[in-house]
């Protein structure tokens, strides 16, 4: 609006300041033409300079201002001719005021025009006079035009829109992309892109029909608008797609956001976020909220995920503790409950790091930032080499254990293509059996549908490696899928084993999936074992296997080996059973772990 409105005025005031410099005559007053050409002139440069930053409002007094100063031309004008001639300036007007206006906003302009125009030429003072006819051509020319460029210009701009939603299409949300980036450049703010994709849209369409597939596009467009403000930019960007453009916002306040959106709706959606940074253009803003919502969808579906082109002091911070290997990792015991309650047949590795930039993070909040900032595969490696290594070092300093060690694996890796084959480098570089390794994955991210994460599975359970769901009980928990999916043991959530209370009984569903597990023959874990009671229970319940501050709490290696000397059970050929005193021994392949 500003760039065109400004351009009439410029060509109004320097075709102005021509025709009176050349045109003949000695009638009306020349210098008060001038004036006003130059008056036009200088409005016009300002509007093209500062136009973008004015108010809506500004430009109706502008397009008013026009039509006052080419009245006053057109009145006082040195001969009839070029007065006439210059009447030809109330259809810029006219063009301007229909293609950025309302049509109540544009008539009442071209309708102030029409009025001066038809008013104007009869009052003229130069002789000779004018009959009141005379501005009939020119005050019709203007409406005509108006009316004209008004219908053509909401018909470009309907091209704009997506006819089932109501909401910008993929062209006009690449229109308005552009704007907001020149805006974003100009006054140094910041501007954040979220493609938002509906999870198994295909099957509605599939199952009921696409009338109803469009049902929830509309319902999911109403819902989100609603929730938005005005100058946020939503669009159905194709299919089940949509796309939100948030001026002034950053990453996080966009993620937050984004978070909202997606709980308003019934329907799961996955979610990419990004942010603009100075000199990008809006193919490669999408791009990259492209690859975070792709990331979004191999990781399990039904989640936000980052993809930034800035990282945070943490994740800078998380970059170079993973280069220098400067993160820890500690074991915490899994315990048989079917051989005395305290006898440990395996480790769990837990990431352990004390950032400086935010101390407050918790190991969930950091495995976050590096799956959004593509730390993620280099985190892992570190870890599963990390706790491989250590194992081995427990297993040659004590032979006679025989442990199983469980290392987390993100959704994000588990889908890459070549997962398994780095795994196994892993083990073949450590020298740490595959037999005795448990990958543990979400229950969300194992159900994920990922092909190639199901692949992944199968190939590492080929080659020995055993697979847990982790936190079960709290995902999209399915009889068939759990049958169905690359699986060898369980661990139930510790929002279970809390549930367990002295004095009530116990809960339900921890018998179910003790049953369950039977069925099924794989193996359980009962997580969050805190007390004696808790620990009855679940061996009561026919639980084998448990984790849990109860037992112990997460320890460096080093300490383990401590404990472990402490029980005298140090591998060397010259020590017996006998050698051990009563009270002091343990049974082969465990020991009793730290408090």
């Amino acid at each position: 609006m500003a760039r065109t409105t400004g351009a009439f005025y410029v060509m109004g005031g320097v075709l102005g300041l021509l025709i009176t410099a050349i045109a003949p005559g000695d009638q009306g007053n020349r210098p008060l033409v001038g004036s006003a050409a130059a008056v036009a002139l200088v409005l016009g440069s300002t509007l093209l300079a500062w136009g973008p930053r004015l108010p809506h409002s500004a430009h109706h007094v502008y397009l008013a201002t026009a039509t006052v100063l080419v009245t006053i031309a057109v009145h006082s004008f040195p001969n009839t001719t070029g007065a006439i001639s210059l009447s030809a300036f109330y259809v810029f007007i006219a063009c301007d005021a229909a293609m950025f206006f309302t049509w109540s906003q544009a008539s009442a302009h071209i309708g102030f025009a029409l009025a001066l125009c038809l008013w104007v030429l009869p009052v003229r003072p130069a002789p000779p006079g004018l009959p009141w006819w005379t501005g009939l051509i020119p005050a019709g020319v203007t409406v005509g035009v108006g009316v004209v460029v008004g219908v053509l210009t909401r018909m470009a701009s309907e091209a704009d829109i997506d006819v089932l939603t109501g909401l910008l299409n993929s062209r006009g949300f690449d229109r308005v992309l552009g704007t907001a980036i020149q805006q974003a450049a100009r006054n140094d703010h910041g501007l954040a892109l979220v493609l938002v994709d509906l999870d198994r849209f295909q099957k509605v369409n599939d199952h009921l029909g696409h009338r109803a597939g469009d049902a929830v596009l509309q319902r999911v467009a109403d819902t989100w608008s609603k929730l938005l403000a005005a100058d946020h930019h939503l669009a159905r960007y194709g299919g089940d797609a949509f796309a939100l453009l948030l001026p002034n916002t950053t990453e996080q306040a966009a993620i937050l956001l984004t978070e909202q959106l997606r709980a308003a709706v019934t329907v799961g959606c996955s979610a990419g976020v990004t942010s603009w940074q100075p000199g990008e253009s809006g193919s490669l803003l999408i791009s990259r909220a492209d690859v975070g919502l792709y990331r979004a969808k191999q990781a399990g579906r039904n989640r936000t995920v980052l993809e930034s082109a800035r990282q945070l002091p943490l994740a800078v911070e998380l970059r170079e503790a993973i280069d220098c290997g400067a993160l820890d990792v500690h074991y915490q015991p899994i315990v048989s409950l079917t051989e005395g309650g305290g006898k440990a047949v395996g480790v769990e590795a837990l990431l352990r790091w004390s950032s400086s930039a935010q101390p407050e993070v918790t190991t969930e909040g950091l495995i976050r930032v590096a799956e959004e900032y593509d730390l993620i595969a280099d985190l892992d490696e570190l870890v599963l080499r990390r706790a491989c290594t250590d194992a081995v070092r427990l297993q040659e300093t004590f032979d006679q254990l025989d442990l199983t060690l469980n290392v987390n694996v993100s959704g994000l890796e588990l889908a890459e293509t070549g997962y398994a084959d780095r795994v196994a480098d892993i083990l073949a570089g450590t020298g740490w059996p595959a037999e005795q390794l448990v990958l543990e994955v979400t229950e969300s991210e194992l159900a994920a549908e990922s092909q190639t994460a199901v692949t992944n599975l199968h190939t590492l359970r080929d080659r020995g490696v055993r697979i847990a769901i982790d936190d079960f009980g709290t995902g999209y928990s399915s009889l068939s899928r759990l049958a169905t999916l690359p699986s060898d043991i369980l661990k139930v959530d510790q929002s279970f084993v809390a549930a367990i209370r002295s004095g009530s009984p116990a809960p339900p569903l921890l018998g179910v999936i003790a049953a369950l597990s039977s069925a099924l023959d794989l193996q359980v874990i009962a997580e969050g074992v805190e007390t004696e009671y808790q620990a009855a229970v679940l061996t009561e319940l026919g639980f084998a296997l448990a984790q849990g501050y109860h037992y112990s709490d997460s320890h460096p290696v080093s300490e383990l080996i401590s404990d472990l000397d402490a029980t005298e059970e140090r591998a060397d050929p010259s020590v017996t059973d006998t050698a051990t005193a009563p009270g002091d021994s343990v049974e082969a392949n465990g020991w009793v772990p730290l408090p």
